[in-house]
């Protein structure tokens, strides 16, 4: 058994397609909004079908506020290290300590030297990986004075001003597959990433021990590098094989990788909502107490100062097949008001707080139906109200991300917003032209809403109904006003397009903004109030 200690990080792998950009960017804001720690994307830059990826990884950190981001991973070639590690630090200051360096050797060769790249030999690009890693370590090291100095076989830095210094200590992963590389990650590396779909039986256990030999041969602990994994499978209702199966498989076979081989980021490529939403809602919250559970009945690893800094993922490109996913730093969910220790009922909802910014009534709420009181005796385990947390996780994004639209607005309004001052008060963007940008912010808001009661009406709600007849009007009714809500949304697309179009669309605006709050914090908290006990008693994840 291999485990060394490491927090668990779950994370996404979005293709940067270029065919529908504002998908691919909600794919990403969505793997934040169901609670994923991470969001990587592959860098091809010689690929014309994908947005180039330190842009879309800049785009996406202006419109998140809590995943980490990295690229997965950076073609080095063509990224010449000495600019990648500004940009690097850059990115990761402007997010908030958010990014993550996943350094890939070089695959794909005739299309990187069609680009101006250098043709390397396998051997090669090792080495220029091992010089690339010492010039970026040194351009962030801004404390030491003098200038960067490497004189490499294939890169000469003489003199070059060290900094900026990036918010945190950016992890650098390498996604090896070949015993060189391996033990370059052992000796230089914070984390080892490769595609479970490349190795076969037997390979983590093999790469672990080369990394874990080098790194001690260069004085390290082996749990200084953390153990990543990029993953792909199915969800299905009955196993059909590894990783293609109902949740509790993947559950079981994660735990598995985790205790036994090592592995504590798992990066699931996926672009499916529905997959993401399983993977954070269902797997990773299950994983993560069969691990605690089972770190607490043995020994748990003795974690070294560096170990936190290693726990972050990061992924490194094979040389031949796609890049490889790039984990960032091991951001921890955030927690909800949810204690979800065994026992009595602990997940609280979210109370309405009766305060309504519009004249306008979408429903009567008075109508509203109520679901079974619950059982004062019944117990729950920390597994079964895991779901009911997790909802309320969801809600409150919603709500925080209602919260900056209204403090956009009135920015806007009062003609005070601007780069910086948005960023100090909005971590999810930039300002840069004031109308354009609330309009696409707004517009992939309402798409993120959409999107989370498109889940809730085809998932579920059949299984709540299914299982319990007496919540069958609750769910009636939950339907029924999310398709009123839908109709609010399309009010504040066309206040939005009117308001771009025309200095005196502002009141329109506001007013369209308050009905969509007044609507949703409403619904919010009813299906909060008559859902989060049923999905615990019911078993629902």
């Amino acid at each position: 058994m291999s485990d060394y200690g490491h927090d668990l990080v779950f994370g996404s792998f979005v293709t940067p397609s270029n065919g529908d950009p504002d998908r691919t960017v909600g794919v990403a804001v969505l793997s934040e909004q169901v609670g994923l720690d991470l969001v990587t994307f592959q860098d091809h830059p010689y690929q014309p079908a994908f947005l180039d990826t330190w842009t879309l990884l800049s785009f996406v950190a202006a419109r998140t506020s809590r995943v980490h981001l990295a690229a997965n991973v950076t073609n080095l070639p063509l990224r010449p290290p000495a600019v990648l590690a500004r940009s690097v630090a850059s990115l990761d200051l402007l997010s908030g300590g958010r990014v993550g360096l996943g350094l890939g050797a070089g695959a794909f060769w005739d299309a990187i030297e069609a680009m101006g790249g250098r043709r390397l030999t396998p051997g090669q690009g090792v080495r220029a990986l091992e010089e690339a890693i010492e010039v970026i370590r040194q351009l962030w090291d801004a404390e030491t004075r003098g200038g960067v100095r490497v004189d490499g076989e294939f890169y000469r830095v003489v003199g070059a001003k060290r900094g900026p210094a990036p918010a945190h200590a950016v992890p650098i992963w390498l996604g090896a597959y070949k015993p060189r590389m391996l033990q370059l990650t052992g000796r230089r590396a914070d984390g080892w990433l490769p595609s479970l779909s490349y190795l076969e039986a037997g390979d983590l256990a093999k790469g672990n021990a080369i990394i874990d030999d080098a790194a001690q041969r260069a004085g390290r602990s082996p749990q200084d590098v953390r153990r990543l994994l990029n993953i792909s499978g199915q969800f299905s209702p009955v196993g059909r094989g590894p990783l293609n199966g109902p949740a509790e498989q993947w559950v079981r076979e994660l735990t598995e990788l985790a205790l036994g081989e090592g592995v504590s980021a798992f990066i699931l490529g996926s672009d499916d909502p529905d997959d993401l939403r399983r993977f954070a809602g269902e797997v990773a919250p299950a994983v993560r107490e069969l691990v605690a559970a089972e770190r607490e009945r043995g020994v748990a690893p003795q974690r070294t100062p560096d170990a936190d800094r290693a726990a972050e993922p990061e992924p490194e490109a094979k040389p031949e097949p796609e890049a490889k996913p790039e984990p960032v730093a091991a951001a921890p969910v955030r927690a909800s008001r949810a204690s979800v220790t065994g026992g009595a009922f602990a997940v609280v909802p979210t109370p309405d707080d009766g305060v309504r910014r519009s004249d306008q009534q979408v429903w009567d709420e008075s109508a509203r139906p109520t679901g079974p009181v619950p059982d004062p005796e019944r117990t729950y385990t920390p597994h079964e109200q895991a779901t009911g947390a997790h909802l309320v996780q969801v809600h409150d994004g919603l709500r925080a991300e209602l919260a900056q639209i209204h403090d956009l607005i009135e920015q806007v309004a009062a003609g005070e917003i601007d780069a910086g001052a948005a960023r100090s008060h909005i971590n999810t963007m930039t300002m840069r032209q004031n109308r354009w940008t609330l309009g696409v912010y707004c517009e992939s808001y309402c798409r993120i809403v959409t999107t989370h009661h498109t889940i809730e009406d085809q998932s579920l709600f059949p299984r709540l109904r299914a299982r319990d007849p007496r919540l069958g009007p609750v769910v009636d009714r939950l339907e029924q006003e999310h398709h009123v809500i839908h109709d609010v949304l399309e009010g504040v697309d066309q206040a939005l397009v009117a308001y771009v179009g025309s200095p005196d669309g502002l009141a329109e605006l506001r007013e369209a903004v308050n009905l969509l709050t007044d609507s949703l914090l409403s619904h919010l908290s009813y299906e909060e109030r008559e859902l989060v006990e049923p999905l615990a008693r019911l078993g629902i994840a």
